[in-house]
């Protein structure tokens, strides 16, 4: 039996969601593209993934807060219209099936306080649980990062809670 370390997601930052749905722009200032789902796309602002027939939104977003050498945008999907049912934040995600947020592989990168990479990994989904462990254990890091690695969609911040 593993034993899950205790995590907090961070949100999406709401003044992006607001401009992605109402103004119809994202993180650099470009269009968003809407669609309609064809199922199973990651749904970033649920943690889940997207049922066919959704309207989705696709969009760059960076996950960052300062500048520098490591600071990036990367795509991600969220839903048009809010979930009505919000997210587990205090929980990772489940990992490994085909329906699960996060599948079978990911890449996983710590930071450090200053946003620079102080280690990653890519992982199998079964190994979720003790990469987010043995990264947040250094005190050289204060966050994750968990990106999907073929398409390179940013999936979530992961900080101690």
């Amino acid at each position: 039996m593993t034993v899950q370390t205790a995590v907090r997601i961070a949100p999406l930052r709401p003044d992006f969601l607001d401009r992605a749905r109402t103004e119809h722009l994202d993180d650099l200032g470009q269009p968003v593209k809407r669609l309609v789902a064809k199922g199973g796309e990651p749904c970033r602002d649920a943690l889940r993934r997207a049922k066919p027939g959704e309207a989705l939104i696709l969009a760059s977003y960076s996950p960052f807060s300062k500048p520098g050498p490591y600071h990036e945008y990367g795509p991600i999907f969220i839903l048009e219209n809010p979930d009505p049912q919000p997210p587990t934040l205090d929980e990772l995600p489940s990992a490994g099936a085909p329906g699960d947020y996060l599948r079978e592989q990911f890449a996983v990168r710590a930071y450090s306080a200053e946003e620079e990479i102080a280690d990653a990994a890519l992982i199998r989904a079964h190994e979720l649980d003790e990469t987010v462990a043995r990264f947040l254990d250094s005190p050289d890091v204060a966050f994750l990062h968990v990106r999907f690695p073929v398409y390179g969609c940013f999936a979530l911040r992961i900080d101690r809670p």
